[in-house]
């Protein structure tokens, strides 16, 4: 298969983690990658709506974080609707629709996140909602199944019975299920396994819908593996969050092919310590130190110095009160070579989780009469 073209695309983003793809960690990426696309954290729409008077604490964000995308969750059509008419003058370049969160912070509160996969009507509708109050390119995101009903059939019924109800066109694959028995959000990326035949299926059985990749893709290698096996794009969570240089900084060369930028971790500290120190206290007691610095701890991982960087910023967090002191006290451990180096060579990864992946592809899928009817019905 082709890639796409290296463009405006989404060949790679980062995918919306809930406290943790904040304004702050958007900055630190747009710092070090120009082309990533951005999500924010999941927004509940109950949240946007009751909140109108202060939406700029929510959904404002710096033009430079351009591609970004905002994530709306929840269950209520209306406040689906109104929450995407009151983002809509802040210029988001996608929305995206949460069906994947198997947080119990999320789906124990009336059918939210993954359980919505149970519900793909609603989805649709949903989706129909969302698409009729934005002019912006509008996605879900999901998982590959839900508890028992995992599928490749199910995952196909519900993808086909929500392009069919709306004009979603976009999927967002998380290739796990999501198990809803009250393991936490963290067993629920490691302990249900890796099904990426069921993503490369998708591809092959609804050649006119797109469709990226999401789950346990952990290096630049891998992104490409899953571009030239013919993945719309790559979406990547933990990885891209703690090693912000080692792999967001090879993104704009080995992904979008453009030339290196030279920038160096000392040019981006500077930048986001300007950032930091602008927004500090900004809300009363928030943000804090430890707020603005928590995207920086992975900065440096597996350089000279790394460690005792970090034994020091835990105690810095306590005496310092803005970025810029945070730094003085901090970065003498870190050596200057590794301070003004731009980005090196990626290392390889240590396998292709993608390698003979067409060999092992479920059977095609066949819409029944009975999803043909169900669809025809609503």
């Amino acid at each position: 298969m082709s890639m796409p073209d290296r463009d405006f695309s989404p060949l790679f983003s980062i995918a919306p983690m809930m406290d943790w793809t904040d304004h702050h960690y958007r900055t630190l990426a747009r710092l070090i990658s120009k082309h990533a696309w951005l999500y924010t954290e999941m927004l509940a729409a109950e949240t946007i709506v009751y909140q109108k008077d202060n939406l700029d604490r929510f959904l404002a964000f710096s033009q430079e974080q351009h591609p970004i995308v905002l994530q709306i969750g929840g269950n209520n059509l209306e406040n689906i609707a109104t929450a995407t008419e009151l983002a809509n003058p802040y210029g988001y370049d996608g929305i995206n629709f949460n069906c994947g969160c198997p947080s119990p912070r999320v789906v124990g509160r009336g059918c939210f996140g993954a359980r919505l996969m149970l519900d793909p009507k609603f989805v649709g509708e949903a989706m129909s909602v969302i698409a009729s109050k934005t002019n912006c390119p509008v996605s879900v995101k999901c998982r590959i199944g839900v508890d028992d009903q995992d599928s490749y059939n199910e995952l196909c019924d519900f993808i086909y019975k929500v392009s069919a109800l709306s004009p979603t066109r976009h999927f967002i694959i998380h290739s796990r299920k999501a198990l809803l028995n009250g393991i936490s959000p963290a067993d629920n990326r490691k302990i249900p396994p890796l099904k990426y035949e069921y993503y490369f299926a998708l591809l092959r059985d609804f050649p006119d819908l797109k469709f990226t990749i999401n789950g346990g893709i952990n290096s630049i290698d891998e992104v490409n593996a899953a571009l030239h096996e013919g993945a719309y794009g790559v979406m990547v969570g933990r990885a891209a969050y703690n090693y912000p240089w080692s792999l967001l900084g090879h993104v704009d060369t080995a992904v979008y092919g453009v030339p290196n930028s030279g920038v160096t971790r000392r040019q981006v500290l500077e930048k986001y310590q300007a950032y930091g120190d602008s927004v500090l206290w900004r809300d009363g007691k928030k943000p804090n130190v430890r707020d603005i610095v928590k995207p920086l701890l992975g900065l440096f991982h597996s350089e000279p110095g790394n460690s005792l960087w970090k034994r020091k910023a835990d105690a810095a967090f306590r005496t310092c009160s803005t970025i810029k002191s945070f730094l003085e006290e901090t970065l003498d451990d870190i050596p200057d070579y590794v301070l003004d180096a731009t980005v090196a060579e990626p290392l390889g990864a240590s396998r292709n989780p993608f390698a003979g992946i067409q060999d092992i592809l479920p059977p095609p899928y066949k819409r029944n009469m009975q999803e043909l009817m169900y669809v025809y019905s609503v």
